[in-house]
């Protein structure tokens, strides 16, 4: 599957050197009701990063585990929500998930990487989830579907959830 190495999958051979650094994002946004991040970078893509998505590639020891394989699956946050939004120096953000998870610290380079990866990292956890026989749901919630959620890659458009806006600073964001 796919692996974060610290930077974005370009090939080297198409990167001027101002092109290898990450991008830094230019707006960051909660929306609430849809429960997704939306995050746009100085290189004009936008990525619309869901909740759930963030949640079960946190770069948190807790859930990557502390070495190739010792990944922890992560089941049951298909509602997962965002309480709180922490900047962290100006290279990353750390969300503090309403299921108690808070230790991710999410770089601008991870962003990216989640966001150019989204498709593919969908269908690895969707496959992992099936292999364990494991949901998306919490098991209050019962069986649902098992869909990645509507969150195109780089759609733009979308008016911000009303009360749900967090930019770039922000440390809470209101339901």
């Amino acid at each position: 599957g796919a692996s974060y190495n610290g930077r974005p999958n370009r090939p080297a051979s198409t990167m001027s050197a101002s092109e290898t650094a990450t991008p830094h994002p230019t707006a960051l946004t909660l929306h609430q009701s849809s429960r997704v991040l939306e995050i746009a970078f100085a290189d004009g893509r936008t990525f619309r990063l869901p909740y759930e998505l963030l949640r079960v590639y946190s770069p948190s020891a807790e859930v990557r585990g502390h070495g190739p394989g010792q990944e922890v699956l992560q089941t049951g946050k298909r509602e997962v929500g965002i309480d709180q939004l922490d900047t962290v120096g100006h290279y990353a953000v750390q969300p503090h998930f309403d299921d108690g998870h808070a230790t991710g610290i999410y770089s601008w380079d991870y962003l990216y990487w989640l966001g150019d990866n989204q498709d593919a990292l969908w269908e690895e956890y969707l496959q992992r989830l099936g292999q364990a026989g494991a949901s998306r749901d919490a098991p209050k919630a019962g069986a649902g579907r098992q869909d990645a959620p509507d969150a195109g890659g780089s759609r733009q458009g979308d008016a911000p959830d009303a009360g749900g806006e967090a930019p770039i600073g922000a440390t809470s964001v209101s339901r």
